[in-house]
């Protein structure tokens, strides 16, 4: 059987795959493959493993005629057409659990980071023009007693509300359900999205990517938010209206932002690059030498359970 990886993906991954016997063969061109070629060199898979630059949609689909499943190296998998994969018999997984604290230590950094405002004080310095030190020099935030508004209290969410509580934060957030593990062990409140959004001193987002959640910060949503507001959002950039942020970060209508996720990823809106008041990242929430070979292991033993006719360990939905 064969399996196909769209990229080059921890060494972990081949390892696995050959070792059951597969023949694998791989992108290691370094460049994310046009549908065009994905379908040139998927089309005789068994399996593929994927990444959410990918987009399986119905063609690819319709040319993967011998596909049993397709292992998303990622969390999220808003880039294939669920529904039609498993209309085919196609198993979709994807890497759940595992780059829940990767991802929660860079949410927490990036907040810590906007609020002290680290980027603006590194490049301060490498430019000479630090003299000495001053009452109001590159003064930032303080995060204590301050409060953290969750949007999405899953995995990650509590991860992100249990690192904030260290520091000092009240938590609050907004969620489909209410989240009793982060009401009792962290006194979270479930509140309203217009309420966490006028009330929060700092929000974090944490939903995935659906059709409910496109947009879910429009621009009325993002107005709510107060002058003193910072934003940070390592889920998806299509969950924000980042136009509208942009205008908001420009006009100083709050304090900060910080993007490891970004609408129309990687061709990012280039206003993006005047801000001095938001710091960006190249999509690293689960960039940890340890979180992603695991999400390798995880994807390619999906492969090796659908591929020898057990069930796959993490199928989604």
């Amino acid at each position: 059987m064969k399996v196909f990886l769209t990229f080059k993906l921890p060494r972990i991954a081949e390892t696995i795959l050959r070792e059951k016997g597969f023949t694998v063969s791989v992108n290691r061109t370094g460049k994310i493959l046009s549908k065009e070629e994905l379908i040139k060199k998927a089309r005789s898979a068994d399996a593929l493993i994927t990444l959410l630059s990918d987009k399986i949609d119905k063609e690819v689909i319709d040319s993967l005629p011998k596909c049993k499943v397709i292992a998303n190296y990622a969390v999220g998998y808003n880039n294939i057409d669920v529904e039609y994969a498993k209309s085919k018999g196609i198993v979709v997984t994807n890497t759940p659990g595992i780059l829940t604290d990767a991802t929660a230590d860079l949410a927490m950094a990036l907040i810590l980071a906007v609020a002290r405002r680290l980027p603006q004080a590194e490049k301060f310095v490498r430019e000479g023009k630090f003299d000495g030190w001053k009452p109001e020099l590159m003064l930032g935030l303080d995060l204590k007693n301050k409060t953290l508004g969750i949007i999405g209290m899953g995995r990650i969410g509590f991860a992100v509300a249990r690192r904030a509580k260290n520091f000092g934060m009240k938590i609050i957030y907004f969620n489909r359900s209410k989240n009793e593990s982060a009401e009792k062990e962290l006194g979270a409140r479930k509140v309203s999205l217009n309420k966490l959004m006028k009330t929060s001193d700092v929000i974090s987002l944490h939903v995935p990517l659906t059709p409910q959640t496109k947009g879910l910060l429009d621009k009325e949503k993002l107005e709510l938010m107060k002058p003193s507001a910072i934003i940070v959002n390592t889920a998806r950039g299509e969950v924000v209206d980042e136009k509208h942020l942009i205008k908001m970060l420009k006009r100083r209508k709050i304090f900060g932002a910080g993007f490891d996720v970004y609408t129309n990823e990687p061709n990012l809106n280039p206003e993006l690059f005047k801000l001095d008041n938001a710091i960006l990242l190249p999509h690293v929430g689960s960039g940890t030498v340890e979180t992603r070979s695991a999400m390798a292991e995880l994807a390619a033993k999906n492969v090796t359970a659908v591929l020898s006719g057990k069930k796959a360990l993490t199928p989604v939905q």
